[in-house]
């Protein structure tokens, strides 16, 4: 099957809706058929939170072969609107969501019409519950955490080495960083990931990193597996992914 892979969103509908185009005229130039999974971190940041996880959302229920993984950030709004107090192990600043200056809590409320502001955390709560449809704030918790492919699993954020897939810890999915990017471990396939930027589509042998910074005005990007191989999709047309040169 056809594999497209799309890295980290953070609100930016538009970029991933031309993405979705680019899907599109590549699949259908052979045959059709493909599948695409999205690495997660849907919101946050970005100007169109709202518009991306109802594009998803409906695009799921109408039958499109999307998968949508849960990334770190996919669990903010939802956990604040449960327990409103919660903040994510996962955070070195042990900050609340809505008090973080870089998470971009505001934006994401700002897309449903809440107001964060220097507002008590109870006032926007209360707007939060009001206006994020329930049915968002489910889909969202309940996203998987990993995509299996014969040639590779896709996560978030990567995986503790030497860990079975089946037991992962989601924080690990979600968050790992040390302990993965800086491991050279065979995995016994590549592991596909976002969550850490980098400048473009980068294979380190043991794992493809597809997060390209949409976040911080970069690209969305793409990748394709199929009988082909393994290409970067650009603009301008499929580009075969190499290993990187790594240091010595």
């Amino acid at each position: 099957m056809r594999t497209y892979v799309i890295g980290d969103i953070h609100g930016q509908l538009e970029l991933l809706m031309a993405l979705h185009e680019r899907i599109a005229r590549d699949d259908a130039a052979r045959g059709g058929g493909g599948h695409l999974v999205h690495v997660g971190d849907l919101i946050d940041r970005g100007p169109d939170s709202r518009g991306v996880v109802d594009y998803l959302m409906r695009g799921q229920m109408a039958g499109r072969p999307w998968t949508v993984l849960k990334g770190n950030h996919d669990r903010f709004l939802p956990r604040f609107a449960a327990q409103p107090d919660w903040i994510d192990p996962g955070l070195a600043s042990g900050r609340h969501w809505l008090d973080h200056t870089t998470l971009g809590a505001g934006p994401t409320l700002a897309s449903y019409g809440v107001e964060r502001g220097d507002r008590p955390h109870a006032a926007v709560l209360e707007d939060t519950l009001k206006a994020v449809p329930e049915a968002h704030l489910r889909w969202l918790d309940h996203l998987p955490l990993f995509h299996r492919l014969p040639q590779a699993v896709i996560v978030h954020a990567g995986m503790r080495p030497g860990v079975p897939l089946e037991r992962q810890t989601e924080h690990d999915l979600l968050w790992i960083r040390q302990g993965f990017l800086d491991d050279a471990s065979d995995h016994g396939v590549l592991v596909v990931h976002g969550h850490s930027p980098v400048d473009r589509v980068t294979h380190f042998g043991n794992r493809l990193a597809v997060d390209t910074g949409a976040a911080y005005g970069g690209a969305l990007s793409a990748v394709v597996f199929d009988d082909d191989g393994l290409h970067d999709l650009t603009e301008k047309g499929r580009v075969p992914i190499h290993r990187a040169a790594l240091p010595a």
